[in-house]
């Protein structure tokens, strides 16, 4: 198994167990997240540390941010699913997030 190929429900769960505030959305295709922050700065840091991860990872999200909250949807799409990447970015937005608010 490559970190590109869809994880089953199991693999998922397991993953998601150590995230917290992460879901499985409503269709099962992409776990999501909204970040809350002081302010418009914090969350703008945290979109540029999550950013350079998700270059690091080559795997981007999908988010929309005004002023103080980042809502994130994490899915990779050639596998139609979540994979192993979803989990890996989720991980380190979650760095990138106790960064911005410290």
């Amino acid at each position: 198994m490559t970190k590109r190929d869809r994880l089953n429900a199991d693999d998922i769960a397991e993953g998601l167990a150590d995230l917290t505030g992460w879901s499985l959305s409503a269709d099962g295709s992409a776990i999501e997240k909204t970040y809350h922050f002081p302010s418009f700065v914090e969350a703008f840091g945290f979109m540029s540390q999550s950013a350079l991860a998700a270059e690091k990872l080559d795997h981007h999200p999908e988010w929309f941010n005004v002023y103080n909250r980042v809502d994130v949807t994490l899915t990779t799409h050639t596998a139609r699913g979540v994979t192993a990447l979803d989990l890996a970015l989720a991980a380190r937005m979650e760095a990138a997030a106790s960064h911005a608010r410290a």
